[in-house]
């Protein structure tokens, strides 16, 4: 491990913030070397209904590309509306080649397959990493376009504890297939020893307490305490669970914040640690898909 980490009683806490901002001045950058080169990196969002956390996220998504240069397209379609009409939309993205990412906003209402409308988005375009083809590239350890909340993840890693993860011992919580699959995917792709772990695993703590590095990604409020951890590891928080507590809202994550910091080497907390990197690379991802699409360097 890398020996900058704090070895003191106080974990260094992982500032997604600050993280998330240093991608999103690089992604400026780089747009501005695509306007050069006369290409404008552009993301498409679809956002089905009246859900109203599905509109905070595509307002936060639109603000960001508008900071770091992305022109950023938005179509909002009724509750109502039927799975032909979405695939319709989606295909004139698909079609439209100054379009260069598509994002549809999830979750769908229950008429719509969420299946059959995520693969039908072109894999180059797919900045959220959901399409088969991307998925099972994944897999193959080659370059395809990622899920944000992971490969936002790795970023926080590498920033923590150096560029070089191969021969750590890495445990996922969880093995969703919108973080825990590809998270250990990734992982695996740096050289990590993986282990997943989910509600049917045996001895879960004992597993974490083995790990370099542990990934909670289970969607159960601050389930994992200070037990689960050694103190030399690294804990990155996926979770975001909405609480009631003294009579108060609050979020908090899947792992004890509290009282796991005093405990191991580095902790993301929650809010303010995974968060911010999503829509950070969903912003590179669309760089990147503009890159697959234009064969830029």
């Amino acid at each position: 491990m890398n020996s900058s980490l704090n070895l003191s009683a106080q974990a260094q806490i992982i500032d997604g913030k600050a993280t998330a901002n240093a991608v999103l001045e690089e992604v400026k950058a780089e747009v501005e070397q695509f306007k050069a080169q006369g290409i404008a990196p552009c993301l498409a969002v679809v956002l089905v209904g009246d859900d109203p956390a599905s509109h905070v996220y595509v307002r936060n998504k639109v603000e960001k590309a508008q900071y770091v240069g992305i022109r950023s397209l938005e179509f909002r379609l009724d509750a109502d509306t039927d799975q032909q009409t979405l695939l319709a939309q989606i295909d004139a993205l698909n079609r439209d080649m100054s379009v260069h990412g598509i994002l549809v906003q999830l979750p769908l209402p229950e008429q719509i397959n969420e299946t059959v409308v995520l693969e039908f988005i072109d894999p180059k375009k797919d900045v959220d990493g959901f399409h088969s083809e991307n998925v099972g590239g994944l897999s193959q350890g080659r370059d395809v376009l990622t899920p944000c909340t992971p490969t936002g993840c790795i970023r926080l890693l590498k920033d923590t504890i150096g560029e070089n993860l191969s021969g750590l011992h890495a445990v996922v919580v969880g093995r969703s297939n919108i973080v825990g699959k590809p998270m250990a995917a990734l992982l695996l792709k740096e050289s990590c020893t993986v282990t997943v772990v989910h509600s049917k695993t045996k001895n879960i703590q004992a597993l974490c307490q083995q790990a370099d590095i542990v990934v909670a990604a289970v969607g159960r409020p601050r389930m994992l305490n200070q037990e689960y951890f050694n103190p030399n590891a690294v804990v990155i928080d996926v979770g975001i669970n909405r609480i009631q507590e003294n009579g108060k809202n609050r979020l908090v994550g899947d792992v004890d914040f509290e009282e796991v910091a005093n405990h191991v080497q580095a902790i993301s907390p929650v809010p303010g640690g995974v968060g911010p990197m999503t829509i950070a690379y969903l912003m590179k991802n669309t760089l990147t898909a503009a890159r697959l699409q234009t064969q830029q360097i």
